[in-house]
Order: C-alpha cells, then structure tokens, then sequence
C-alpha cells in the first residue's frame, strides 16, 4: 500500500507543471467567458451547462430515455442518440449530494478535463518525455475550442478513459486498457476508436509474439481479454437501443437518421465547403475549410513518419475519419477532433525544441486568444 502511494505521488509530481498549467488555461478561459457573458448580460454558467447537448444530457439524467422532439420538417431528435456514462454520474452525483444534473455534469467535465490532461501528459511523457508531454497537454488546453473542455459535454470524459486505455496499452496493461476503453464505448461513439486501437495492438502482439515460449500464455491471455472486453460498451449500448426501438441492431443509426447524421465517407461535407465558392466572402472560409482539413492530414502523415506506436496511429485515423466524415453537424467538427490528440504530439515535440522564451510567449497568446475565441462562441452560434 505504501508503495502504491508513493508510485501515485511521484507521479502527481512529475505530472503536477503541466496539470497547473493546463487548470491555468482553463481558468482564464472561464474568466474571459464571464466577462464577455456579463457584458452580454447573459449567464456564463448557463452557456456552460445548460444549451445544447447539455440539455440533452441533463434530460436523461432526469426522465431517462425515450423523450425525443419532432420537428417541423418531420425529423424526430431522440435522446437515445446520448450515450449514457454521462447522465449516469449526473445522476450519481444527484443522488449523492444537492447538485442538479447540469451542476453535476459541469462537476464530471471539470474533473475529466484534469484526468484527460493527465492521461495526454502520461502518454507524451512515455514517448517522447517530460518537456513534450507538457507541451502537448498545453497544446490541448488551448485549442480554439478548448472551452469544449469546461462544459457539461462528454468530450473530456471520453478523451480522458481513451488516453489512459492508450497509455494501459502503451505499457502493458492489457486489462485496465480494455476496461477503460469499454467504458469509453459507452460514452460516445466515436468509442469504437479506442476499441479499435485495443484491436489493433493486440492482434499486432498476437502477430508479434506468434512463436512465443509457453511463459508467456499469461500475457496472452489478459491481451485476448482486454480485446474481448474493449467492445462490450458501444456494442451493448447499440444493441439496446436497437432493442428498444425495436429496429434491430440498426436501430441506433435510425435514431441518428432523425438528427440528419450518419457517414457517408466525408460526402456532405465536401458539399458544404465546395457550397462556400459560391460568393466571394464565403469562398474564404471555404479555403480555410481546406486548409484546415490539409493541416489535419498534414498532421497524421508526421504522426506516421514520427514512429507513433500503431494504437495511437489507428486511434487518431478513426476520431479524424469519424468526424470528417460525419454527414451533418459541420460547426462541431472542430468539438468532435478534440479528442484525436496524438495529432498534437508533433507540434508538442517542435515546441519541446525551442528556448522558453520562445515557446512560453507563444502558448501564452495562443492561451489569450482561445479564451477570446471561446467567449464569443459561446455568445454566438456555439457547438450544436
């Protein structure tokens, strides 16, 4: 027990620059929020916790499933598109203590975020060391919608059980990695990405390993058991839902039918950036739609040429294919790759290279300007 605590500290030690920094990051971006909100006369709080998927949350959590909206046209927006760890630690926290369900998810997020920057630093720091492993959770934190990071979502819940499955995997810990991803399943969809990356480095082991000795069945067999348990999230979830819609195993991608959403293999949205060409002033954010997605692959390709072990490789390629190719929601796009952060690595280790103060300045504006951009995209149109 001794050891194990002291195993715990030395790591909160050696985790604890980038965690400051990153709960730093957090805070001036909620200040810059505040700001702007009560310049708005709106409620910073509320922005945070109450519009959007947050809603939706909070309504499982308090009616469960089955509450669904039709609209107009005739879409029918159901809450059994929500996965459930979310509204059930809302719940938890409900029952446990006089937080409602939006005080209890903003609690979750705010907790996840730190377990998520956490999990980035532990997987960077295995890598490539502690200097890049601190860039890198920095980098995250300042993402221009790394405001996403304080909000009663599930997206730091989710990036924190697929970092921590990928550093489970990194370093041997076969069952912890499928358990973790199981429950990443159950948080999301785009969980079949972290069970993907299970897959992926247990049958390359398997591969690896094929003329093993004997003394090696053990490790074997909690490798098989971490890929039997890492699908057992999303599967049991979309069974359910296909159960209780009486659709069948496809009932799930019905229910995302009635939100205008599924994959379509990146279709719609070529459409939409190729609609921006249309006028002048929209055809430049039809250019910068390109370059963004250019960038994004830009990014992957150094990833691969970087040496990133294969889980982390197969884990980035599906969040990014998942969420470019997604055929509606365009604006939450940049929400949805957030948690692809194996992306960032190589820009962590380019920064990790510079003198303090080059790279200080730049994180601390780059900081600045998320905050600001946050703000106003909360006052704004905000994540759908």
């Amino acid at each position: 027990m001794i050891e194990v605590v002291h195993s715990l500290s030395t790591r909160v030690r050696l985790a604890a620059p980038a965690l400051v920094g990153y709960a730093a990051v957090r805070a001036l971006g909620l200040l810059v929020l505040a700001l702007w909100s009560a310049a708005r006369d709106r409620s910073a709080y509320q922005l945070l916790t109450a519009r959007w998927d947050s809603l939706w949350y909070a309504r499982v959590t308090e009616l469960g499933y089955g509450y669904e909206v039709r609209l107009p046209n005739g879409d029918v927006h159901s809450n059994l598109a929500f996965f459930p760890i979310l509204p059930w630690l809302e719940r938890l926290l409900a029952a446990l203590t006089p937080l409602s369900a939006a005080d209890g998810g903003f609690l979750v997020s705010a907790l996840a975020s730190l377990a998520a920057a956490w999990g980035i630093f532990a997987v960077t720091e295995h890598l490539f060391g502690r200097r890049a492993a601190v860039c890198a959770v920095l980098l995250w934190a300042v993402l221009p919608v790394g405001i996403v990071q304080s909000m009663a979502y599930s997206e730091s819940l989710f990036t924190a059980l697929a970092a921590w499955s990928l550093y489970a995997v990194l370093t041997g810990r076969w069952v912890t990695a499928g358990t973790l991803a199981l429950l990443a399943g159950l948080t999301r969809p785009v969980g079949l990405a972290v069970v993907a990356a299970v897959w992926a480095a247990g049958i390359a082991s398997f591969v690896r390993d094929r003329s093993t000795a004997p003394a090696d069945r053990a490790r074997h067999l909690r490798c098989a058991v971490a890929m039997l348990l890492a699908p057992l999230g999303a599967a049991g979830y979309v069974l359910w839902v296909g159960h209780d819609t009486g659709r069948g195993p496809l009932g799930y991608l019905a229910v995302q039918a009635g939100w205008r959403n599924g994959f379509d293999g990146g279709y719609a949205f070529a459409r939409f950036v190729g609609d921006k060409f249309t006028s002048f002033p929209s055809a430049l954010a039809g250019l910068g739609l390109i370059v963004g997605v250019g960038l994004l692959v830009w990014l992957y390709v150094v990833c691969v040429r970087q040496g990133q072990p294969l889980p982390l490789l197969v884990y980035a390629g599906v969040v990014t294919a998942l969420a470019l190719c997604a055929s509606s929601y365009f604006g939450s796009k940049p929400r949805l790759l957030m948690p692809a952060f194996p992306l960032l690595l190589p820009l962590a280790l380019a920064l990790a290279r510079t003198r303090p103060r080059t790279s200080v300045p730049v994180l601390g504006l780059t900081a600045a300007a998320s905050a600001v951009y946050g703000a106003f995209w909360l006052n704004g149109s905000g994540p759908p």
